[in-house]
This record gives C-alpha cells, sequence and structure tokens, in this order.
C-alpha cells in the first residue's frame, strides 16, 4: 500500500506510472451480480442479519467448495466475515491465547504477521527460499510441528509468489499434519480459482479426509470475482471453530450487510465466465512476465502456476547503481524505490513478504500496459552498473 501510494501521488503530479504494486484483480463482476445488489436494495429490510451470514449465502459458498471437492460440510461449519483478512483475524482471537506459537513460511502474506503480533502469538517461520521454489518441504514442516505449534497457517496458491503445491506435495504435507494431532491448521486459499497449467487445487482434506476435525479453510470473493471492496470472506471447518468465528462477528461486525449478501450469493451461484475468462488471462500474463525476466541475466524466478504474482530473486542488482540517475541499489527497497523515480514502474520490495531478496510484480494492470511495463523494466536492469 506504501508503494502503491508513492506511485499515486507521482501520478498527480504528471508522471506516467504503470503499476505492478498492488494485488487487486483490476476486473469487475458479472452484470447479474449488480442486478442482485439493486434487487436486494429495493427489498431491503434496514434489519440484522445473522452473526454467521444468512442461510441462503452459506448454502451458495457450501455449493461453490463441493466444485473444489470439499464435499460434507453444513451450514454449522461455516462461518463469514468482511473478507479473508477479517475471518483471519477472527480465527487468531479465537485459537490462539497470548505466548501461543503460530508457523507459517517465508515468503508469506504481509498480514500474517501483523495480525499475530496483535495477538500477542509467538511466530515461528519457515524460509523457503527460491532454490526450493518457495515451498515447503516435508521434513521442514516436521521439524516445525515437532515443537507443537497451536497453529500452522498454510498459502496455495500464494501471495506473493504464485507458487501453488501439486497433489503429490499436498499428500506429503498431509500426512506431516497427520502425526501431529494438536495443531490446528488454516489454509488460507482465496486464490483456489486461479491455478494454471492444469494443475489443479488440492486441499490436505483431500489427501487425508481425518484431517477434517481441524483444518480450517478459507475463501473470499476478492480475487475470483473481481469484488475486493466488496469484503466477503468464509471460513469452512469444524463446528466449534465456526461457532467461535460467528460469536466474533457477533462483536465485531454483527453481520455481512444484506445488499452485499445478495452481490455475494449472485456471484457464487451465477455465470462463472468472467472467472473462467479471466483465469485464462492471467495464465498469459504470466508467460509474458516470465519471458521477460528469462532476458535478464542473474534473475532467478521459480515458476509461478497460480493467483497472479511472480516474485523473482534481484539480488544480483544489489551492489550496483542505476547509470542515468546515479541511485544506489543497496537492497530491495532502494531497487523499487530506484524503478519508481527512474521509469515509473510500481513493484513492492521482498522484505514486506519476509524475503528481501526479491519483489513482488503483480500483472493485473490493464493489457495495454504490461508490455510497456516489462520493457521499463529490462530497461531500468540493462542500465545497471
Amino acid at each position: 500500500m506504501v508503494v502503491a501510494e508513492k506511485a499515486k501521488r507521482l501520478k498527480s503530479e504528471g508522471r506516467d506510472i504503470i503499476s505492478f504494486s498492488i494485488g487487486v484483480p483490476n476486473f469487475l463482476p458479472g452484470d447479474h451480480v449488480y442486478a442482485a445488489a439493486r434487487e436486494a436494495l429495493a427489498k431491503d429490510s434496514g434489519q440484522y442479519g445473522s452473526n454467521r451470514g444468512s442461510d441462503a449465502l452459506l448454502d451458495a459458498f457450501l455449493a461453490h467448495i463441493a466444485q473444489i471437492g470439499l464435499n460434507g460440510y453444513e451450514r454449522a461449519n461455516i462461518a463469514t466475515g468482511i473478507g479473508a483478512k477479517h475471518v483471519i483475524f477472527n480465527l487468531a482471537e479465537a485459537l490462539l491465547d497470548e505466548g501461543d506459537t503460530i508457523c507459517f513460511a517465508t515468503p508469506y502474506w504481509t498480514s500474517y504477521f501483523d495480525i499475530a503480533e496483535i495477538v500477542n502469538a509467538k511466530i515461528d517461520l519457515l524460509p523457503c527460499p527460491p532454490s526450493q521454489d518457495y515451498k515447503m518441504t516435508p521434513a521442514q514442516l516436521d521439524a516445525a510441528l515437532a515443537k507443537k505449534p497451536k497453529v500452522f497457517l498454510f498459502n496455495n496458491p500464494s501471495n506473493p509468489t504464485g507458487m501453488v503445491y501439486s497433489k503429490d506435495e499436498i499428500a506429503a504435507l498431509a500426512d506431516v499434519v497427520a502425526k501431529y494431532p494438536d495443531t490446528w491448521v488454516i489454509t488460507d486459499d482465496i486464490y483456489n480459482r486461479m491455478v494454471f497449467d492444469g494443475l489443479g487445487y488440492h486441499n490436505f482434506v483431500h489427501a487425508r479426509p481425518e484431517l477434517r476435525d481441524r483444518v480450517i479453510f478459507i475463501d473470499s470473493l476478492s480475487k475470483t470475482y473481481g469484488m475486493p471492496g466488496w469484503r466477503v470472506g468464509f471460513m469452512a471447518g469444524p463446528e466449534s471453530v465456526a461457532k467461535a468465528v460467528a460469536t466474533m462477528n457477533s462483536n465485531h461486525i454483527t453481520n455481512i450487510p444484506e445488499v452485499v449478501t445478495a452481490a455475494a450469493i449472485a456471484a457464487l451461484t451465477g455465470p462463472q465466465d468472467v472467472p473462467t475468462q479471466k483465469n485464462a488471462e492471467f495464465s498469459a500474463k504470466r508467460d509474458q512476465v516470465l519471458a521477460m525476466l528469462a532476458e535478464i541475466p542473474g534473475i532467478v524466478c521459480p515458476r509461478p502456476q497460480g493467483a497472479f504474482y511472480v516474485f523473482p530473486d534481484v539480488s544480483c542488482a544489489f551492489g550496483k547503481t542505476h547509470g542515468p540517475t546515479g541511485l544506489k541499489i543497496g537492497n530491495d527497497v532502494d531497487l523499487c524505490n530506484a524503478l519508481l523515480e527512474a521509469k515509473g514502474v510500481a513493484c513492492v520490495p521482498g522484505s514486506a513478504f519476509g524475503e528481501p531478496r526479491a519483489l513482488r510484480i503483480s500483472y493485473t494492470c490493464p493489457t495495454p500496459q504490461l508490455a510497456p511495463g516489462l520493457a521499463r523494466f529490462k530497461q531500468f536492469f540493462d542500465e545497471l552498473q
């Protein structure tokens, strides 16, 4: 957000800025979503709603997750929130006492660290460098869970790396999870519909159905349906956990607004042509970004297969100077600042995600901006001395 704000300021000053910084899908939902919202406005009751979420919304989400093989859940296993981030926050408050440990991989989504600190949890990081494709190994997970953390937080597909765990990789990790029955598992999988190359989405519950009693699946409308501002998130998991989240809602938000609920139901149950089309577009954009990075000597970038991020290791630039401007590149923050100042291209420093050797490229910008932005990025690296 800091990078995005700086880019916005430069743009307001008349600079030609192309932003690869913020993780917004950059498309809008189908017309049927807006039609449902307008109809709900016309029939608005003005009353409080359910802390858990309306029955119609819960049913729509149950049908939605059944499409990815998460069957056997009932309304009592579901709870909603004001976006996935809010659901994760509620889960942290419900599951973690002060001093409990939560473990998750590095690179991580920035809010994981912040939320853990807010609830005074201890944090155990599992470093996953580009040499292992930014993915944790079963041995790493085994060592982490042997320390008996209260919560293991898992993200697949990943923000910021775009990496996706294969069916076999999920099965191997699930075998490790099964060995440690005292740890709750949260799978933050809001990009589960954005998977490329025919890889498919896989969950620990698919591999080990008995883990259903302590695996909590997180989803959201934000990325799949181009609805980040509507703020609708979901969890599916053990009944006791869903009840706890609903209790937190009763004290935090009371309920998701009626109009938003109607739009969410329409998104989940209506035509899926927009998300299907956008998934294909993102896959093609991913290929464009990787092709450009492959032309820059020294950059290392595992091939992402989901979400809409690429996370190259750009440490080859550290210690160099950008010739035309004289800007020195000491670290990832210097690099992103110099790239923005010199070329008008905004990216996010990897240190924001716990990996200071990298930067994040979000390729959700309008398609006509992608090629020029990538050309500027490569030109910047060509000018390093």
